[in-house]
């Protein structure tokens, strides 16, 4: 399975050939679907972009069914954080293995 690549605001901007603050301004507002990450619109999907810059007036605003809930945060940590916690188990795997002097 391939995971799409998520567009940044700047990448957003240019797409569209607006400011960054406007696309910031068009996230809020729930004309162009944005990903929070720590609280802050960083992430945009391309398709979404897309239809957004084809026809701007008829773009909803899509929220997951669980997007506020505790399995949603769950998942939307483990997605964003997959790397840290992968690191940090081979750091105690290894740790654990110099411990034992293996």
């Amino acid at each position: 399975m391939t995971e799409e690549k998520m567009l940044t605001v700047r990448e957003v901007s240019t797409i569209l050939g607006i400011s960054e603050k406007d696309v910031l301004d068009l996230t809020e507002k729930g004309a162009i679907p944005g990903y929070k990450v720590a609280g802050v619109y960083l992430r945009f999907k391309k398709e979404q972009v897309e239809q957004y810059k084809k026809n701007p007036e008829r773009l909803k605003p899509v929220q997951s069914e669980d997007a506020g809930t505790l399995k949603g945060r769950v998942r939307d940590f483990f997605y964003f954080n997959d790397f840290y916690i992968f690191a940090l188990v081979l750091i105690i795997l290894l740790g654990y293995l110099v411990y034992q002097g293996l």
